[in-house]
């Protein structure tokens, strides 16, 4: 599956969560992000409860839960825009995502620059509009309606299922996350300095027959 298609799948999850309502999106119920609270599988990540006015209007829950899709914290409601996909699309003020890392190649991302973000690796694509942030033993994705809103939305980030805060660093990913294209001096020490020197130990198992 392309970056693309998924990107049009999780939209679809979006307009099915939080709605495509053109007045103010309702905030999330007490209780949902009650559960939220307790999810229990890993740090889950969010930019608190409004981000540039919008309210947390979802979240995936435990129930909803799938390794595959990670869990979703969704923002306000739908700007409908046609992606380029040639599909109609909708596109919430921010959508973040935390899941697992699973190897992947980023190559199907299209035009992207590595950076360093919050102290970890990053990618930006999609027009800036996508960021992807590798951490401990985590990606996290988010998805805004621009790259002034995405970057803000890195500074926002925070634990919403553990202590943390905005201020802090985000932990260094456990793992190398696979990269393309040109990585900067100050990206290439930080990912040669990884816990275990885990780009290391990629390099020679990739090198093993």
């Amino acid at each position: 599956m392309t970056a693309l298609k998924a990107a049009a799948l999780l939209a679809c999850a979006a307009i099915a969560l939080a709605g495509c309502a053109t007045g103010p999106a309702p905030a999330i119920s007490p209780g949902e992000l009650a559960n939220a609270e307790l999810f229990p599988y890993f740090k889950l990540y969010w930019a608190g409860r409004r981000f540039a006015g919008a309210p947390v209007t979802a979240v995936s829950g435990r129930t909803g839960y799938s390794p595959r899709t990670g869990e979703s914290v969704y923002y306000g409601n739908c700007a409908n825009e046609t992606s380029l996909l040639g599909e109609g699309t909708c596109r919430l003020p921010l959508e973040i995502t935390t899941f697992i890392y699973a190897p992947h190649t980023n190559a199907t991302l299209g035009p992207q620059r590595n950076v360093i973000l919050r102290s970890v690796p990053a990618v930006i694509f999609d027009h800036e509009r996508s960021i992807d942030l590798y951490t401990g033993h985590l990606e996290i994705q988010l998805r805004a309606r621009t790259g002034a809103a995405a970057l803000q939305a890195v500074a926002m980030l925070q634990p919403l299922n553990a202590p943390g805060s905005t201020a802090e660093a985000l932990p260094a990913p456990t793992y190398c996350p696979s990269l393309e294209g040109a990585i900067s001096a100050a990206l290439a020490r930080l990912l040669a300095d990884l816990p275990d020197h885990a780009c290391e130990r990629s390099r020679i198992l990739e090198a093993s027959p």
